[in-house]
């Protein structure tokens, strides 16, 4: 491991990512080493051409940024630490497990559903913990 490992942690603005947010500064904080706050947002599989398509993908990308600065703004104080904020097209665990790569820790949240089903976790999460190249942490609702 290096002297200044590498965080990642999944946003998507629901509760459970703040918790996963707050707990990834900590964790940044502890390891004295970098956060890359990372946004995954819907990309066509298919390119949309000629103007429609490039209005559109203006559109995504500047809610994706619109996004972001919403986070930043209402996000635990991370003063002192070395911080990306990333909003990267495609799907969540993908970008995330492709993330993972270069992390030393990936901090994720996961929303389940309760009861007996709240024993399981998302589908970002599961996909994270089975593929992940590193070390998973999931931040549940009761955390």
């Amino acid at each position: 491991m290096t002297n200044n490992p590498l965080i990642v942690v999944g946003i998507d603005g629901s509760a459970l990512s703040t918790n996963a947010l707050e707990f990834a500064i900590e964790e940044t904080q502890l390891r004295h080493g970098h956060l890359h706050v990372t946004y995954a947002y819907p990309a066509m599989e298919r390119p949309v051409t000629g103007s429609t398509g490039k209005d559109y993908y203006e559109q995504v990308e500047a809610e994706a940024r619109e996004f972001m600065e919403g986070i930043m703004s209402s996000a635990p104080s991370s003063e002192g630490l070395d911080v990306e904020w990333l909003a990267v097209p495609g799907n969540p665990a993908e970008v995330l497990i492709e993330a993972s790569g270069d992390a030393a820790l990936l901090v994720v949240g996961s929303r389940g559903v309760g009861g007996f089903k709240g024993l399981m976790m998302g589908s970002v999460s599961t996909q994270c913990v089975h593929y992940s190249h590193c070390p998973v942490l999931v931040v549940r609702e009761d955390h």
